[in-house]
């Protein structure tokens, strides 16, 4: 392998490689992109590439593939989407004549995109940094950045559960960590999925990551955005912009803005929450049709989409701001003020991230053309806004006029995506240009007068003048043709067919006409440039007109579903009272068909927190579970929300634990994720937080689960002191209403004629009486042999002592009951053998067998020892 990769050009690409040994390199050759050695293998694979060679006739070839230049975005698209660094090798003019010089232009990667064209604009991208202090009490130190956007948060978090919410917060797609989180288990599942990057120690330093926001933000202190001494989150942070600005070659003028997260400025949503509420995406398929998020999203803007988004993953739990948002979102359901204002949006681009493509100078001649027409339209739009007082705070008063009018004055109102074929700049910017246009067009049209010249002269009525790229302008003429063809015009070309011929007239016109053309397009590339940079210093005040785009879009959105779907205004205070008067859940009554949805009344406070709620399979307890949730949320987002009346007093944190799955991933069952999310909620769940419960502890046998169960809800009533409801098919846990002041017992009603069996849907207190779980079976489509034996062996279950009287289950869960007082040992071993020959082995099932030996182990004495 040495000879073949022992040439000037390899040991080019072999120099640049070792600048990036983790990205996949794409060197430039001409019109094509090449890829060699491991490289090679690797982009063949994931593109479908064919893998070649070079020095194919070598004993040992060099692999290579590669990418055809105008089509690299969508190859990099592809290789961002498998997890795959990109590093990009553009060749220049060098000093050899016989190696074209190359540098590394920018360095693409999942979360530093190429372009922010082919990014989704209603999904931020967020690129990640993590790091440790060290000490006796360490925290943990994060940093996130959009780059598309120049949008930067810092947080700070004193252990890795908080650590780890937050990144499975912003998601991000790359993450950026230090050595002392590398190995940290407790963080490994934020990890998962995601493109690790290993920094450097040395590049987690705090002071460098505080005077780089000095520069960045053009301050001299970090005080006015909260962070001048988190050292942690600061040292992220230095990794994380030296990452994009060093290393991927990306500018950040347009990081303007800095936000610190500070610790329960948001109510916390873990990410159980969010995947059980399908705020995002849905449990089954992972689409986003169907979530919340689909629902609320009719943004107009991409600024607009990306905050709605960024709301819906932090309700506020500040008044203050809450209210504020209300209040907006109120003067927009007045369609003489919304429908003007949405009209107006649809005209909107994204200004953030072509303020973005400007900072970088990536924007072409149409984004600034689209920028202009943005701020066009933005004009009367915020005449109109500034006079509704609950809109004009969230307003900024520069439209930028001045860049608008710019751009319109230099911009034709159509230009070509491309900057190097000209037609970017109106007549009249430039006297030269204007001269040059001018000796390009009376050029164009002195060659056509030749054409008619010469076709009198010698009578050849096909003959064309024409022109290419290679040969230039010319005279062709057929071969029947040519006995006419005039002894001063001289042979430029021979063609199959036809002969292409040149004359000193045509000659001198096209050098003029070439000439200017191509000084022309180089003069309009100069003016546009320009241009761009006059934009690029205007990109702080843009980003500051986009969050105020963002805003208004956002309430705007909120109001048309508000008044679309019937939601009413909450009343959200700082008690811990929560009335919901004829509830809905939002995502199930807009996809509902075939039936009305039901509503429903809640309530839950101080003295009544914890709702235990039974009722069958298929009644709805789900539903209402996350209808209540989906119900704050809304609320704490300043939305309206689907009720008659709402009530909502400030939530803290919200855990939602319905449903089931595995983690086979981490090798954990159905039961250890349960166990694992509900010893997360206990210890977490404060007096102020929302707690809804499914069916904890039905994933062990009978009498374990109703012991964990009894013991959780005791717990989150006891300890804990939260909100909560518990659905549960154990209806033993109604005793705990008569045990604990703060307990209700509600079920959803059912109505049953034999067989058959109606949801009805409603909310009514006091436990069900029964599950009607072969009756749901039935609905399910279980065949009828099966039903049949499973009625018969309910009532033959129902004839044996498999289980213990009600009063002895209580003994068993109820802790400030005494204990009863040992039975005699002869009549207990009468009970023991009466209850053995019970049970006939051959009809159980090993489930039914091991809740029998349970039974059988709660008839012996206390004091045999077992």
């Amino acid at each position: 392998m040495a000879g073949a990769t022992d040439t000037p050009m390899m040991r080019q690409y072999l120099d640049l490689k070792a600048q990036v040994p983790d990205a996949l390199l794409l060197y430039r050759m001409g019109d094509f992109y090449e890829l060699f050695l491991d490289d090679a293998r690797v982009a063949a694979a994931a593109l479908d590439l064919t893998l070649t060679s070079r020095n194919k006739n070598d004993p040992d070839p060099v692999p290579m593939a590669g990418v055809p230049h105008h089509a690299l975005d969508a190859y990099l698209r592809r290789l961002l989407d498998a997890g795959h660094k990109v590093a990009i090798a553009e060749q220049r003019p060098g000093a050899s004549a016989k190696l074209m010089e190359r540098d590394i232009v920018r360095v693409v990667s999942p979360g530093v995109p190429m372009d922010p064209e082919g990014l989704d604009a209603r999904e931020p991208v967020w690129l990640g940094a993590l790091t440790r202090s060290g000490g006796a009490h360490p925290v943990y130190g994060l940093a996130f950045l959009e780059v598309s956007t120049g949008d930067l948060r810092l947080a700070e978090r004193p252990d890795a559960a908080e650590a780890l919410a937050e990144l499975h917060r912003f998601d991000p797609r790359e993450l950026i960590l230090a050595p002392s989180v590398a190995e940290d288990a407790a963080l490994s599942p934020g990890f998962s999925g995601r493109t690790l990057s290993a920094g450097e120690p040395r590049a987690f330093d705090a002071g460098a990551g505080r005077r780089r926001l000095h520069a960045q933000l053009g301050v001299a202190d970090l005080a006015a955005f909260g962070a001048s001494g988190l050292d942690p989150a600061l040292a992220a942070a230095a990794a994380l912009l030296a990452y994009v600005t060093d290393r991927a070659r990306v500018p950040l003028g347009h990081l303007q803005h800095l936000a610190v997260l500070p610790r329960g400025s948001a109510a916390v949503l873990d990410e159980a929450t969010r995947r059980n509420l399908e705020l995002l995406r849905t449990l089954r398929g992972g689409s986003r049709n169907g979530t919340l998020l689909a629902l609320l999203d009719r943004t107009l803007t991409g600024p607009g989409a990306r905050l709605l988004r960024d709301w819906l993953l932090q309700p506020l739990v500040a008044l203050a701001p809450l209210h504020a948002r209300q209040d907006a979102v109120e003067a927009l359901t007045d369609a003489r003020l919304r429908r003007p204002t949405r009209e107006a949006l649809r005209e909107v681009a994204d200004i953030e991230r072509i303020a973005g493509k400007v900072a970088q100078a990536r924007a072409h001649a149409r984004d600034l053309v689209g920028l202009q027409r943005s701020l066009t339209a933005l004009a009367p739009l915020w005449g109109r806004l500034a006079a509704v007082p609950a809109l004009a705070p969230h307003l900024v008063e520069d439209l930028l006029p001045d860049v608008a009018d710019d751009i319109a004055a230099t911009l034709v109102d159509d230009p070509p995506l491309a900057l190097t074929d000209g037609g970017l700049i109106r007549p009249g910017v430039s006297a030269e240009l204007d001269r040059l246009a001018a000796l390009g067009r009376d050029g164009r049209q002195a060659i056509a007068a030749i054409e008619e010249r010469e076709r009198a002269r010698t009578g050849i009525a096909s003959l064309k003048v024409k022109h290419n790229r290679v040969v230039g302008y010319f005279l062709e003429v057929t071969e029947a043709q040519l006995a006419r063809v005039p002894a001063d015009w001289h042979l430029k070309q021979h063609m199959s067919g036809a002969r292409r011929y040149m004359t000193a007239e045509l000659k001198e016109y096209e050098e003029a006409v070439l000439g200017a053309d191509d000084r022309r397009t180089a003069l309009e590339h100069d003016l546009f440039l320009a241009l761009r940079a006059r934009v690029a210093a205007a990109v702080p005040r843009l980003m500051a007109l986009a969050r105020a785009v963002a805003f208004v879009d956002t309430v705007a959105a909120l109001a048309e579903v508000a008044v679309e779907r019937r939601y009413v205004r909450p009343l959200v205070d700082d008690g811990l009272t929560i009335e919901i008067e004829a509830g809905r859940h939002p995502v199930v009554e807009a996809a509902a068909t075939d039936e009305r949805f039901v509503p429903n009344d809640l309530a839950l406070d101080a003295q009544r927190r914890l709702i235990v709620l039974t009722g069958p399979n298929m009644a709805g307890k789900s539903t209402v579970m996350r209808q209540l949730a989906l119900t704050v949320l809304l609320a704490q987002i300043g939305a309206f929300v689907p009720a008659a009346r709402a009530r909502i007093g400030l939530c803290d944190r919200l855990f939602v634990r319905v449903g089931a799955s595995d983690d086979l991933a981490r090798g954990q069952s159905t039961f250890m994720v349960e166990m694992s999310e509900t010893a997360w909620i206990l210890r977490h769940a404060t007096p102020r937080s929302l707690v809804l419960l499914d069916e904890i502890g039905r994933g062990t046998s009978t009498y374990d689960g109703l012991a964990i169960a009894w013991a959780v809800a005791e717990a989150v009533h006891d300890s804990a002191r939260c909100r909560a409801i518990f659905a549960t098919h154990y209806h033993e846990l109604c005793a705990l209403a008569d045990e604990r002041p703060g307990v209700l017992n509600q079920h959803v009603a059912v109505s049953d004629r034999g067989e058959q069996v109606r949801f009805l849907r409603t909310l009514r207190d006091g436990g069900a009486s029964r599950s009607y779980g072969i009756q749901c079976a039935r609905l399910a489509g279980l065949p009828e042999p099966v039903l049949a034996r499973a009625r018969a062996l309910l009532v033959e279950l129902e004839k044996r002592p498999v289980h213990p009287p009600p009063s002895r289950q209580l003994a068993l869960f109820a802790p400030s009951t005494p204990a009863p007082a040992p039975a005699p040992v002869a009549p207990a071993l009468q009970a023991l053998a009466d209850a053995l020959r019970a049970i006939d082995p051959d009809t159980l099932n090993p489930r039914q067998a091991h809740d029998a030996l349970y039974a059988l182990r709660a008839l012996l004495p206390a004091d045999t020892g077992d």
